[in-house]
């Protein structure tokens, strides 16, 4: 029942579909805010639980959510498939190490609600609708660069310190070789958060030279005061 509530595979196929159909406001409180009371829970659980059923579930989750991400090109079930796939992370670790999931899944919360609410400020919804983000802000559209390459994982960034700290408390525990799985299954995750780190910086919604944009604009009205001044 908790793993259904936390949305980990195999349990995760109401997830997509919810985000989905959900306006974004809504679709950051069920990513963030639902999680705690039952993330709470099993860390609590954490001395009780199947250590190879969690990691049985952990493993299945990654590869579920990086596998069901690549194809998609709606923001919010691209979010949901990394919520899976994080979770999977974490519940790897729940019973070796409850501080460290506890670590991860704050600073998924912290990354996750960020770039919620900057998909809010900006109102998009799908990928084609990110190639405008650099015309409406681009301070917003460097700084999502940066939330989605920490939340696949890529050093120096914040996302791969618990990663970093997961893999080597399992290597301690002499978990080689699932390691090795869970971090290979992680370069599924990779790949749509570069398709998205692509799309965000590499390419530009078509764009009239006499429509000014509009940050540039208000630029401009800022200024008028002074120069007419």
């Amino acid at each position: 029942a908790i793993a259904m509530k936390l949305g980990i595979a195999p349990f995760h196929f109401w997830l997509p579909e919810a985000l989905q159909g959900i306006s974004i406001k809504t679709g950051l409180i069920l990513s963030t805010w639902q999680k705690l009371a039952p993330m709470s829970l099993l860390i609590q659980m954490s001395s009780t639980t199947n250590l190879h059923l969690l990691m049985l579930l952990g493993l299945t989750s990654t590869l579920l959510g990086g596998w069901g991400g690549i194809n998609q090109t709606q923001t919010r079930k691209i979010m949901a498939f990394s919520s899976i796939a994080h979770l999977g992370w974490m519940a790897s670790i729940l019973n070796l190490s409850p501080n460290l999931t506890l670590f991860n899944f704050l600073l998924y919360i912290t990354v996750t609600s960020t770039l919620f609410m900057m998909l809010l400020t900006l109102n998009t919804k799908n990928m084609t609708e990110m190639t405008t983000f650099w015309s409406k802000s681009p301070t917003l559209s460097a700084l999502s660069l940066l939330l989605l390459l920490s939340l696949s994982g890529l050093p120096p960034l914040t996302g791969f310190l618990p990663k970093w700290l997961i893999a080597q408390e399992l290597i301690k525990q002499d978990l080689v070789l699932f390691t090795l799985i869970i971090l290979l299954s992680s370069l599924l995750s990779l790949f749509f958060y570069l398709r998205l780190t692509y799309t965000l910086s590499l390419t530009l919604a078509p764009n009239l030279s006499f429509f000014p944009l509009p940050w540039a604009m208000h630029k401009k009205n800022f200024m008028a005061p002074m120069i007419t001044s």
